[in-house]
């Protein structure tokens, strides 16, 4: 009996039971579905589409040379699937479990209409299983790192089947190409081949090559002008790479060496945990407090916010950043803190103005991790920064040495010192093609902490 094998951000072959349980049955239909339908607002972005675009071509690649095929659809996901189960006679679909809320309301529907058999494999854990001593969602990461490593090690990879076995006959697939997911007019992605190789293949080769700096990475992944971060977490996004696999390379390195790298990859598995709660995260404060908040909106700051996503703040780490997103699709970890809080502190406008900039221009726009991190910036989230601790972006970028990544991104400001560069008006150096200030640091934290008084009433 045919299957289906139903992929979404699950694009790999190796260590996805999914995978393995399909081809342990029999003849297999693997497919994506291209849905902009079931997630409606929260359909996936412009650099998301570039990534997606490549990943299917390796996973496309990799089903051929195992004597399979890639299905292609576009539309509903719970329609296309019912209608390969008629076309192929199959009645059952394999697929990774997902929680964000409109691929559970998805997976329900196929579940109605066909035999739907869900599998993990995309967290450490299934955030089901960590729970805290009421059965509940965990609000805080502490209490939930203690909690979930009752739950490891995960299991251990396990390889991607040497052959899957195909179908009497494949039903019609449609043209990648014609799905038009990469831009052309303008080409805003013109960049992105030259830093970025989506792939299952090329998720081993980033795993294997950041292996090595896994002992460094408490220091150096805070350090924007070294190449101290893993790269992989649009691997990850993509499912191109099991967390499995990444956990078992970073233990590795030694329980104290790996442990800070794997509390990353636990934070990942808090706020699945978190989206599975609350499915509104990325839409709603979870703190009510902040629906007080005097939040200026993007439209009627319109010229704050055009500031900030063009990287013409004048303030050199934010637009170095914010530059750096555009051209790449991708801003170094520390760096994605400092330019959340001055868009939600220095500039006031809603945390949902920037999560909804990211989600379009980030290649790894996760709705669980993007939702919480910022909430977790603008304080109205449950587990989240004090908004009282206003960032200094001028002192962050001195902090955190960030000048050699200032001059990659702001090219106006290269000729200036290290000493210059982070705050060229300070030291009245700014060249006349670089922006002033937008708003002084003191007198935005004023009038930040005046905003934020309205929310005790």
């Amino acid at each position: 009996m045919t299957t289906i094998l139903w992929f979404r951000q699950d694009l790999r072959l190796a260590s996805q039971a999914a995978v393995a349980a399909a081809a342990a049955e029999g003849p297999v239909v693997p497919v994506y579905i291209l849905d902009d339908v079931t997630p409606g607002e929260w359909r996936i972005g412009g650099a998301q589409r570039w990534w997606l675009h490549h990943s299917l071509l390796a996973l496309a690649d990799s089903l051929h040379e195992r004597g399979s095929r890639l299905i292609l659809r576009r539309g509903r996901c719970a329609d296309e699937l019912h209608k390969l189960c008629e076309e192929t006679g199959a009645a059952r679909v394999h697929a990774l479990r997902h929680y964000e809320p409109w691929w559970r309301s998805a997976e329900e529907e196929v579940a109605s209409r066909a035999e739907l058999c869900l599998h993990d494999g995309n967290q450490l854990a299934p955030p089901e299983e960590v729970r805290n001593g009421s059965g509940q969602a965990f609000k805080i990461y502490t209490p939930f790192w203690r909690a979930l490593q009752q739950h490891l090690p995960p299991p251990s990879p396990v390889p991607a089947p040497d052959r899957i076995e195909a179908p009497a006959r494949w039903p019609v697939s449609e043209s990648l190409e014609g799905w038009e997911l990469l831009p052309t007019q303008p080409n805003w992605a013109a960049e992105f081949p030259a830093l970025w190789s989506p792939g299952e293949g090329t998720a081993q080769e980033q795993l294997a090559a950041f292996a090595p700096k896994v002992g460094t990475y408490l220091d150096s992944r805070n350090l924007p002008s070294e190449e101290g971060t893993s790269r992989l977490s649009s691997h990850l996004h993509f499912g191109e790479i099991s967390p499995a696999s990444i956990y078992h390379r970073a233990a590795e390195a030694g329980e104290e060496a790996g442990d800070k790298f794997v509390k990353e990859l636990a934070w990942r598995d808090f706020t699945q945990g978190q989206m599975l709660a609350h499915p509104d995260i990325g839409e709603r404060h979870a703190r009510d407090a902040f629906n007080r908040f005097p939040w200026r909106r993007a439209g009627d700051a319109r010229d704050d916010f055009a500031a900030w996503t063009s990287g013409l703040t004048g303030y050199p780490i934010v637009d170095a950043g914010m530059r750096q997103l555009w051209r790449v699709g991708w801003i170094h970890n520390r760096v994605r803190m400092i330019v959340a809080s001055f868009l939600v502190k220095h500039l006031l406008i809603d945390w949902r103005d920037g999560a909804r900039w990211f989600w379009d221009t980030l290649i790894d726009a996760d709705y669980g991790n993007n939702s919480v991190n910022w909430q977790w910036i603008a304080g109205s989230g449950f587990d989240s920064n004090q908004f009282v601790r206003i960032m200094a972006p001028l002192t962050q970028s001195a902090k955190f040495d960030a000048a050699g990544y200032i001059r990659q991104w702001v090219p106006e400001l290269s000729s200036l010192t290290d000493e210059e560069i982070h705050d060229p008006d300070d030291a009245d150096a700014r060249p006349s093609a670089y922006p002033p200030k937008i708003i002084g640091h003191k007198e935005a934290r004023a009038r930040a902490l005046a905003a934020y008084a309205r929310t005790a009433g």
